[in-house]
């Protein structure tokens, strides 16, 4: 038997032709919308929607926390013509994420990954209800990993790390909705449109995970306060040399009557380490701000001037709004 060039396999290691590409790319992306269109929900309330996804047979919806707002209750319908209640179980404004639960036990539950896997360049498929339009299908790749997306809650702000950028199209109604990767796990939560070409995700990873888990169990995510505003800033060389790090947190206020302000913390310290764990930057001193240590002696390393000491404080319980 014969072949043509046009027939001929492409040597191994060889890129593959336009047709192989496509082919390949369509598989990928139509299996993640078979698999996972049927986890994804239209979420309506009163004023607006967005997208949920299950997570659990029993019901468990995540979603984006400024999707539901305020609102108890709202509706959810899925691609195969259901239409169920559901009630908000818990809200985080500050890592943007919900929890959700519908009145439903025969929901199809997606596999949440692990974005600390993701590559630049990787294919994603994103799943949602962009405008209403359920179980609206858009494809890219990772544009960029580690972005950092302001949130805020009350007087309450903090930093939610590790944001996937994509140019997967994402519009208005696709927020709460899924980011899978080319294996059908779900790698994030679709929550803001930077830009044409520009969509932001939050991570599914450990840290979000720790919020998931928090918010099924009590309804809250409780985090640990010191009470100071504080930015990056980089240390005087021979403190870098003898700490073997380059950056830490300037204490640019200290709130009055918080636990930084009865421990003494002043404008101007820089915070490098708490009990022991390095700090280099407002994001290092968030993760350490965890429930574990809400009531416990805490100790934060300062450098002040010319010399490092060690101030001891007992964190609160920071209350959003």
């Amino acid at each position: 038997m014969t072949t043509t060039d046009e027939q001929r396999p492409a040597a191994p290691g060889a890129l593959p032709d336009d047709a192989e590409a496509l082919d390949a790319y369509s598989r990928v992306v139509t299996g993640v919308a078979e698999r996972l269109g049927p986890s994804v929900a239209n979420l309506r309330l009163r004023r607006g929607g967005g997208s949920g996804v299950v997570i659990t047979p029993d019901g468990f919806m995540l979603t984006s926390a400024h999707v539901v707002g305020r609102s108890s209750r709202l509706r959810a319908s899925f691609t195969d013509g259901s239409d169920v209640e559901a009630r908000a179980v818990g809200s985080d404004p500050l890592s943007d994420l919900a929890v959700l639960r519908a009145e439903s036990a025969r929901l199809q539950p997606a596999e949440l990954g692990d974005a600390a896997g993701l590559r630049v360049g990787q294919l994603v498929v994103a799943i949602g209800n962009p405008h209403g339009y359920a179980g609206s299908v858009t494809a890219g790749v990772v544009s960029a990993l580690g972005r950092s997306l302001p949130a805020r809650s009350g007087a309450a702000t903090r930093i939610i790390d590790d944001v996937i950028q994509t140019d997967a199209a994402l519009n208005p109604g696709n927020s709460g909705g899924a980011l899978v990767d080319g294996r059908g796990r779900v790698v994030g939560i679709n929550t803001a449109v930077a830009g044409i070409g520009l969509g932001l995700a939050v991570p599914i990873n450990a840290t979000t995970r720790r919020v998931v888990t928090a918010l099924m169990r009590d309804g809250r995510v409780r985090r640990a306060w010191i009470g100071i505003a504080g930015g990056g800033r980089p240390l005087p060389p021979r403190v870098a040399a003898s700490l073997g790090r380059d950056s830490a947190v300037e204490v640019v206020e200290v709130i009055q009557g918080s636990p930084a302000a009865t421990a003494g913390l002043r404008a101007e310290d820089l915070v490098v380490a708490v009990d022991g764990a390095p700090v280099r930057g407002v994001d290092d001193l968030q993760r350490l701000m965890t429930e574990e240590r809400i009531g416990r002696m805490s100790e934060l390393t300062v450098v002040r001037g010319d010399g490092e000491r060690t101030v001891r404080l007992v964190p609160r319980e920071l209350r959003p709004g």
